[in-house]
């Protein structure tokens, strides 16, 4: 039996650092027993959201949670414990033709996360979120009772549980429908834009793409506001590899992955710093128009390829701001808040700007509405608290949302959320937040 003990945790962002109680277990009578004999627990996967999510009192620790149970490779479902993580998935699913049909920005989130903030991908304009391809799941409420969940069993709690932010209890294992592929490439390109008109055109330009995202230059101004470069892509056909990739069309590429080794020292992210970044970052695609094959990773996971990137942003730790703005007032509510921001000072080396389609309305508690969504990484700073305010009154002029599963600084969006929770042992400690705030 593992014993309770204290320790300083904190997210992917490094903000904020708390002292709470961890517990982890494996054993579903020891889970049982926990959840009896407390209150304020909350699950916690691999700790990669940006926000204070899973930083209650009680922090149950879903690591060990982290077997396959099943794999049916001719129809493409998988069953795992809630800890597995996506990368884990990747590994022995790629090379048997499958993927996941969503995916967000980085491969160490669990699958137990991944149900509880319905994490969205490159694609919701075109396949939806997790939620479309969860399968049923099995959960322990705040009664230490097992409940399977689905669309057919226990209906309720399965789609309050989406979306949830682990409100409804612990998740310990879940089946999902994977995707099928022909190779383990993507067929991608990128295509340069000049301002916010040019790549609302592109978004528009693109929809039948599975995959868009576009990267965005936050800090222009005037009639460059919105410079940006679109990035849409496919998964490769077999056909369409050139000779040397065909040889293994479902190879893992293997690389080395540096690791940031230290904290870096506050004055090198900068105002200045950013516009140099952005402006290279721009620069290097010199034609308007490229067209390229990349291996899978490289397009849905660039970030990973750096362990412990989030050190870059100082012992302060940064947060990651993501909203989002309803289709009809996106372009006006993007100009309003990249002007904010610019007029700030903070700028954001990570600004990614995507396109919804509409949400699932039996996942009432899921981020994604109709509309363009914008995430920005923010250094934090004195000044950062009166930013995030200022955006947080444009999001909801404009009929937005903001993205629970990053969020550390907001708090109108929670009082509204928490009206849709229904269980008081798990989120008695996202009330208390709320009154603090």
């Amino acid at each position: 039996m593992t014993k309770n003990y204290v320790q300083k945790v904190s997210n992917w962002g490094n903000f904020p650092i708390v002292e709470k109680e961890i517990k982890s277990e494996e054993s579903y009578s020891q889970i049982k027993n926990y959840i009896t004999k407390n209150n304020e627990i909350i699950a916690r996967g691999n700790g990669r959201c940006y926000g204070d999510s899973a930083l209650a009192e009680h922090i149950f620790s879903t690591k060990k949670l982290n077997k396959f149970i099943s794999f049916d490779r001719i129809n493409g479902v998988l069953e795992c414990e809630s800890g597995v993580l996506l990368s884990d998935i990747l590994e022995i699913s790629v090379p048997q033709s499958y993927f996941l049909y969503v995916t967000p920005g980085t491969k160490f989130v669990t699958i137990g996360g991944a149900i509880a903030s319905n994490i969205h991908g490159k694609n919701h304009h075109f396949e939806g979120s997790f939620c479309e391809f969860v399968l049923e799941f099995t959960l322990m409420n705040e009664r230490a009772e097992i409940l399977n969940c689905s669309r057919t069993e226990n209906q309720e709690l399965f789609w309050s549980t989406i979306g949830g932010m682990g409100l409804t209890g612990i998740i310990l294992k879940a089946k999902i429908q994977l995707k099928k592929i022909e190779t383990s490439y993507i067929r991608q390109e990128n295509i340069k834009a000049e301002n916010l008109d040019e790549i609302f055109n592109l978004f528009e330009e693109s929809k039948n793409w599975t995959y868009t995202v576009a990267w965005i230059d936050c800090l222009q101004k005037g009639k460059n506001i919105g410079r940006s470069i679109l990035m849409r892509g496919e998964h490769a056909l077999l056909s369409e590899l050139p000779q040397k990739l065909s040889q293994k069309p479902l190879e893992i590429k293997r690389k080395f992955s540096p690791t940031i080794p230290f904290y870096f020292p506050g004055f090198v992210l900068n105002n200045l710093s950013v516009k140099i970044f952005n402006y290279f970052f721009y620069a290097k695609q010199r034609s308007k128009f490229l067209k390229n094959i990349i291996d899978y990773e490289t397009f849905f996971y660039p970030l990973d390829a750096i362990n412990d990137w989030n050190k870059i942003y100082g012992k302060d730790g940064f947060i990651q701001y993501q909203m989002v703005i309803p289709k009809e007032n996106g372009k006006e509510g993007m100009r309003k808040i990249l002007e904010t921001i610019s007029k700030s000072g903070n700028g954001s080396f990570l600004a990614v700007l995507k396109l919804f389609g509409k949400g699932n309305p039996e996942a009432y508690n899921s981020f994604p509405m109709e509309g363009y969504t914008l995430a920005l990484d923010f250094k934090v700073n004195k000044k950062l608290k009166k930013l995030v305010q200022k955006l947080d009154e444009i999001v909801e002029d404009f009929g937005g949302r903001i993205y629970l599963a990053k969020d550390s600084m907001s708090k109108s969006s929670l009082t509204d959320y928490l009206q849709n929770t229904r269980n008081p042992k798990f989120n008695s400690l996202q009330q208390k937040r709320i009154k603090n705030n």
